[in-house]
């Protein structure tokens, strides 16, 4: 059987994903007070190649870094501000890198290189589990992120709902005394629940990117 290009991508990126355990192995708080949602181009998933998906991130990262410099330029004294981001296909090219370490996301880490050199502090929430945590932060660093937390999923966080897990480490990073002022993913389970005072998200076209 021939597969489908998106499906190619996605038998690779499992592979991947296996490859990045067996290297580890062995080794509301805050009110929310805005809420802006960006949506990329949405194209059928049979039609998606790098290019394509590069293209629809680097628009919603087009709209996202003026917003961000104005909202960093207009830190209160004493704001500690943060910025989350989802790794797979948001920060990390995961179904389009085939290899480890993984490479960055262009339009993504242009972003977080912005806000990381104004004392924005980064912080990433995950769904990957936790024992690929070690070579999850190895990967992000490698490429040019300034991890200020990694939050991965223990044993049980596994039996939880994905967005109810990811919306309880805002929760948390909000009662280290950050403000949210964006949160960054590209599927639905990592912009609901609140607590970030804007959503960016990038194209999964219609769940076939991780």
């Amino acid at each position: 059987m021939t597969l489908r290009p998106w499906a190619r991508r996605i038998a690779v990126s499992t592979a991947s994903a296996a490859a990045l355990v067996a290297l580890a192995v062995p080794a509301d708080a805050a009110t929310t007070t805005a809420t802006s949602t960006s949506t990329a181009t949405t194209a059928a998933a049979a039609d998606v190649d790098y290019d394509t998906w590069q293209k629809d991130c680097r628009a919603v990262m087009d709209q996202a870094l003026p917003e961000l410099k104005q909202r960093i330029a207009s830190t209160k004294p004493g704001e500690k501000q943060a910025i989350v981001f989802d790794i797979d296909n948001t920060t990390l090219e995961t179904d389009f890198g085939f290899s480890y370490p993984q490479p960055a996301n262009g339009p993504v880490l242009e972003v977080a290189k912005y806000a990381q050199e104004h004392g924005v502090s980064l912080f990433f929430v995950t769904a990957r589990p936790g024992i690929i945590a070690s070579v999850t932060d190895y990967n992000l660093k490698h490429v040019g992120y300034q991890v200020s937390g990694l939050y991965v999923r223990n044993f049980i966080d596994l039996f939880k709902n994905v967005a109810d897990y990811k919306t309880a480490q805002r929760v948390d990073i909000e009662k280290k005394g950050y403000t949210i002022i964006a949160n960054i993913g590209n599927s639905a389970t990592d912009l609901s629940g609140g607590h970030a005072e804007k959503t960016y998200k990038l194209p999964d076209y219609n769940g076939q990117l991780s």
